[in-house]
């Protein structure tokens, strides 16, 4: 094997020549590198508890924990009610509404958090070690899925604790938040990229995560907003996703099979602008770090 070789996508190359950015090579790529991505995965989880008394318990107790307080908050000192013409409406239901939106933003807003920092915080493998630099931000995205996951988890298991029930179409959970997996990945290409650049990218990602967090229909429902700006809200990549989400998991409804197919479309380009991205400025990476 050459010293300037890394492997990528089942074949050896050279880091330093031009980079192919098929999408199809990424997923090639993150194929042949999969025990490696589980491993850094499992690492990267295993630092986040290592030395804490729950250890990985605390990824369901977190989540466990703030559907408590949500429901306090909103039910409580707000007196907020998802269908303000409902009588009937629990403060149970209310807080799993609420919660279902929130493991769509809290998955995305993590991502956006740790992609900046993906590279950097790796350098030694940037510098000295013939490595698959483009699964390290995939890292990111597929920590924050786990944590997803758990929620979910969650989410489903307090809902059959206080309904008595969880609705059949409660198992296409996943394939709704699939294709934001998808543009996660391109987010997290992106940022990685960039992030090695423009050092303040990070700082400015923590400003996107909360005003994402108002722009999102996770407090209240799109029904709820002004109908001149339902138009804006959907522009918000997050906001279809948690309308689906509850839609499957708490109301039983299908997904919007077509609105579902149009965004995963448009996660396919985008995750494919984002490795562009990542192959066409990962030949300056080691000298900027």
């Amino acid at each position: 094997m050459a010293k300037n070789q890394e492997y990528s996508g089942g074949a050896w190359r050279n880091p330093h020549a031009s980079q192919s950015v098929s999408l199809w090579l990424a997923a090639r790529s993150l194929w042949a590198s999969r025990r490696l991505l589980g491993q850094l995965s499992l690492r990267e989880l295993t630092a986040r508890y290592k030395g804490s008394v729950l250890g990985f318990a605390w990824t369901f107790v977190v989540p466990m924990f703030m559907l408590v307080v949500y429901t306090f908050v909103f039910s409580e000192v707000f007196k907020a009610r998802w269908d303000a013409g409902s009588a009937t409406e629990s403060k149970g239901q209310f807080a799993i509404i609420l919660f279902a939106g929130t493991i769509v933003l809290q998955f995305f807003n993590e991502v956006l958090a740790r992609a900046p920092h993906a590279i950097i915080q790796n350098a030694n493998f940037v510098k000295k070690v013939v490595f698959p630099l483009e699964i390290l931000p995939v890292v990111s995205v597929v920590v924050s899925a786990v944590n997803a996951v758990a929620s979910g988890c969650v989410l489903l298991f307090v809902q059959l604790l206080l309904t008595g029930s969880v609705p059949w179409t409660a198992v296409l959970f996943p394939v709704v938040l699939l294709p934001l997996f998808v543009l996660s990945l391109g987010v997290a290409w992106s940022l990685a990229a960039l992030g090695v650049y423009l050092r303040g990218l990070a700082p400015l990602m923590g400003m996107v995560a909360a005003v994402l967090m108002f722009l999102s229909p996770v407090f209240y429902p799109v029904s709820a907003v002004p109908p001149g700006f339902q138009r804006v809200l959907m522009l918000n990549p997050l906001t279809f996703v948690i309308e689906q989400a509850r839609r499957v998991a708490i109301m039983g409804h299908l997904p919007d099979w077509t609105g579902l197919a149009i965004y995963a479309a448009a996660s396919l380009a985008f995750a494919a602008c984002g490795f562009a991205l990542f192959q066409k400025t990962r030949k300056g990476f080691a000298d900027v770090l």
